[in-house]
């Protein structure tokens, strides 16, 4: 007899006299019963709660709002999947590109690079609004899981169609082989006197856009 043969025929033997456990109910809530406008209220609510900034616009109004967002700051890092017409307004400002750096094939963006950047641009696969919670895992619009944690300001676009009440509806949107990245607010931590310190683990800063159709 090996010795994990050993240690579990004990523990079965510990266990011959006990109580059978009782069935834990799983009739969970799985679905919300808010529409999309509800749905979009709650979640900018949570996403002000934790000091994140939100702003609802159609998809013709994400260029100009980008370029203010990203005005006054250096160079900004996107995945290589994210949409480039969302940058029209910024291209008229740099012809060249050289603020904007890709992180996809042939080029994969090391840490100290994306260190030097100012902001990070990318998009979300689910949003929870009962939470707050912004869920990635790795799309082509979303990028590598490094890209969002290093830059200290991170700038995420939300459709409108991906957002959903409560966790349940989230999950069967979310591939479990993907590595995932959920967001409630800027990075943030307090030590054992209640300090708050931002930046720490990922950005100190977010901005939300929800993009309706």
């Amino acid at each position: 007899m090996s010795a994990r043969e050993e240690v579990l025929g004990r523990i079965r033997s510990a266990l011959r006299d006990a109580p059978e456990a009782p069935q834990v109910p799983r009739d969970y809530r799985t679905t919300s019963a808010r529409n999309e406008e509800e749905l979009i209220e709650q979640l900018v609510e949570r996403l002000e709660d934790y000091k994140a900034t939100a702003h609802v616009l159609t998809l013709e109004q994400v260029p100009a709002h980008l370029a203010k967002l990203l005005a006054g700051q250096g160079r900004y890092a996107v995945p290589q999947g994210l949409n480039a017409a969302f940058f029209a307004d910024l291209d008229t400002d740099d012809e060249d590109g050289a603020r904007r750096i890709v992180d996809g094939v042939p080029s994969w963006l090391t840490a100290e690079q994306l260190d030097a950047v100012d902001a990070v641009v990318t998009g979300s696969a689910v949003a929870i609004a009962e939470t707050g919670t912004i869920i990635l895992n790795a799309g082509a619009d979303q990028g590598r899981r490094i890209i969002t944690l290093v830059p200290d300001r991170h700038i995420c676009l939300i459709k409108s169609k991906d957002i959903v009440g409560i966790l349940p509806e989230a999950l069967p949107r979310l591939d479990a082989a993907l590595p995932q990245t959920w967001i409630s607010g800027p990075s943030a931590t307090s030590d054992i006197e209640l300090e708050r310190v931002e930046g720490v683990h990922g950005p100190r800063t977010l901005d939300v856009v929800i993009v309706r159709p």
